[in-house]
């Protein structure tokens, strides 16, 4: 007899942390991208760096809680870290891309640090 897979049922928090963390990481690839289209993207250079890091720690964070995974609450503090530290270097810069990304990342790291108490 085999065992059918069941998915992991996710309650309101999890939900809501998956959205906020694809959201992020969105926000963050776009963000990247629009500051290497800026006539001088050498002041930007930390700014995409944390931008690239902060959307594939967000990324593992969802993906991590979609399957209830063992190390969900040590990734999403990480993911708050990285979150919050993305959204002080992006809210540094006056470029709407910048303002986004910094408001999603603040909203992601809320959700992260309700995950991971």
């Amino acid at each position: 007899s085999s065992t059918l897979w069941r998915p992991v049922l996710l309650n309101s928090i999890e939900k809501a942390c998956i959205e906020a963390c694809n959201e992020c990481a969105v926000a963050c690839l776009q963000c990247a991208a629009a500051c290497l289209q800026e006539a001088d993207p050498k002041p930007m250079v930390r700014c995409i760096a944390l931008d690239l890091e902060c959307a594939a720690i967000c990324q593992l964070a969802a993906s991590s809680i979609a399957r209830g995974g063992e190390h969900m609450k040590a990734i999403c503090a990480l993911c708050a870290q990285a979150c919050s530290g993305c959204a002080t270097e992006c809210g540094k810069h006056d470029m709407d891309h910048c303002k986004r990304c910094a408001e999603k990342c603040k909203r992601c790291a809320a959700a992260c640090l309700a995950m991971a108490d």
